[in-house]
């Protein structure tokens, strides 16, 4: 061993991270099979100058006597800030929380079940916790010593470093090679899925992973995926976004029975195409003429949005077609005292404060939704797989949400960030990888139109666009908890895995 390993394997000594904890689960499949699936619970160290700087807890499901190597799908949700408790319990993994119809909360206690629909069927899981979330955090260090005027490399790590575009993918990037060099899996076949901001990160890993570590992705994965910044803008001087919710909205006001241009029983491909032609022919066509367009074909097509909306039209008119996904989440059924989930427009809960001009009540697909989750994943990681810590399992950090940044290095003309071009960089690399994006009819946070147009707008030979594709289900943002969506899902993903 040379000097330079030599001084490597000393510096890893110097810290350990807490004890993981291994365990053998029962699985019963979608088909009845019983099989024993191994889980690890475990952190791996990433370094900062070649000193640990950050602890990275992570979960890993493999099939028991099963010959290797299986594929290996890395496992990321969003916020940012969000651990991988929502995509490890709530759809992929091998136990699930139980959810009522159509995504709906259940009463308190916790249910958690068998998932016949876990991808562990065709793949080994790794549910990975980006620092700060879950119980990754930095590794805490020394004080500087008193006779030093400079502190020694790698110390004085702050955690806030950890919270920045390029930082995180680093951190990401280098747990992933990690964990293939510790468990002897670089001839696996490698696939990353992310969900919302997860799917930000799997467009950018799809690049960084090939170019800087040397690993050849099989395929990726964006489930409900902001996959441009700039798209998440709400302005009047904005036309995509304004398009693009409009076709979620619209779905959402047929849903409710709402809608004065569908019964809402139509099938949902017949309502799309009636909505999304009317939204990139007549009401693009508004927002870009604005004011300069024939006064009354502006008031037709300001009525007919309206009529698509199920709103009044003196409030589409009034506000030029521009109505905003949580203004129309507070008006659809305000005679109702009700408001609409942002992330999912088909559930509903009751409007605390009908009388006041903003929304200040709790978003229905939210309500719930964190007691489930932090109660279950605690349950799965400390009372099944035999975790024992102190920590807090941080399921949605929103100090780590609050102190994001855009850490490339953009000059400020240069606009938000986006992750398309690196996605187009990495399908150029790599001719044989696979695409898939996924989304939800009813998210009108991230909507599944936004990924369609940007798709075409990516100018792929056709050999490229046979590789990439694009499937939509019933439900929002966490469509996989819509247990018909979950199945469909998990159906067509195993295909895809091949």
């Amino acid at each position: 061993m040379n000097e330079a390993s030599d001084k490597k394997d000393i510096q890893t000594a110097e810290h350990q991270p807490p004890a993981g904890a291994r365990t053998s689960l029962s699985w019963t499949s979608a088909d009845g099979r019983v099989e024993q699936v191994e889980a690890a619970s475990e952190w791996i160290v990433i370094r900062k100058r070649e000193k640990p700087a950050a602890e990275i807890f992570h979960t890993y499901y493999r099939l028991a006597d099963v010959p290797e190597p299986r594929p290996v799908t890395f496992v990321f949700n969003g916020g940012p800030g969000a651990a991988s408790a929502y995509l490890h319990i709530g759809g992929l993994g091998p136990q699930r929380v139980q959810f009522e119809a159509q995504g709906h909360v259940p009463p308190p206690p916790v249910r958690l079940t068998n998932n016949p629909e876990s991808w562990i069927a065709f793949t080994d899981l790794v549910f990975v916790d980006p620092v700060g979330t879950g119980f990754s955090r930095i590794v805490e260090q020394e004080p500087k010593p008193a006779d030093k005027e400079k502190p020694e490399p790698g110390k004085g790590v702050d955690e806030k470093e950890f919270f920045g575009l390029n930082r995180d993918l680093e951190s990401l990037g280098e747990f992933i090679e990690r964990f293939l060099s510790k468990h002897k899996l670089w001839n696996a076949p490698v696939f990353i899925a992310g969900e919302s901001y997860g799917g930000f990160r799997t467009a950018k890993l799809a690049r960084r992973l090939q170019e800087k570590h040397g690993i050849g992705l099989t395929a990726a994965i964006a489930i409900s995926p902001a996959l441009e910044w700039t798209l998440l803008n709400e302005s009047d001087y904005d036309v995509p976004r304004y398009v693009d919710t409009f076709c979620v909205m619209a779905l959402a006001a047929a849903f409710h029975k709402r809608s004065r241009v569908f019964s809402g029983d139509e099938p949902i491909a017949v309502q799309r195409r009636g909505i999304e032609t009317f939204a990139t022919h007549e009401l693009a066509h508004a927002f870009l003429v604005g004011m300069a367009h024939d006064p009354v074909e502006l008031r037709r097509v300001f009525a007919r949005a309206a009529d698509f909306l199920g709103l009044p039209e003196d409030l589409v008119t009034r506000a030029h077609g521009r109505v905003s996904f949580w203004r129309f989440a507070r008006e659809l059924l305000r005679s109702e005292q009700r408001v609409l989930g942002f992330y999912d427009a088909t559930i509903t809960g009751i409007d605390p404060f009908p009388d006041r001009e903003a929304q200040e009540g709790p978003d229905p697909t939210f309500a719930g939704i964190e007691r489930m989750f932090a109660s279950g994943i605690n349950h799965v990681l400390r009372s099944v797989i035999g975790i024992e810590s102190e920590r807090r399992y941080e399921l949605l950090s929103m100090d780590v949400n609050r102190a994001w940044k855009n850490d490339e290095e953009r000059h400020a003309l240069e606009g938000p960030a986006g992750a398309m071009d690196d996605l187009r960089f990495a399908m150029s690399m790599n001719p044989d990888m696979k695409v898939l994006i996924a989304h939800g009819y009813y998210d009108m946070v991230t909507p599944y139109f936004s990924s369609e147009r940007l798709v075409e707008q990516m100018k792929l030979l056709p050999e490229q666009r046979e590789k990439l594709h694009i499937r939509h289900f019933s439900g929002g943002h966490m469509f996989y908890t819509w247990d018909d969506s979950r199945k469909a899902f998990r159906d067509w993903v195993k295909g895809f895995y091949g």
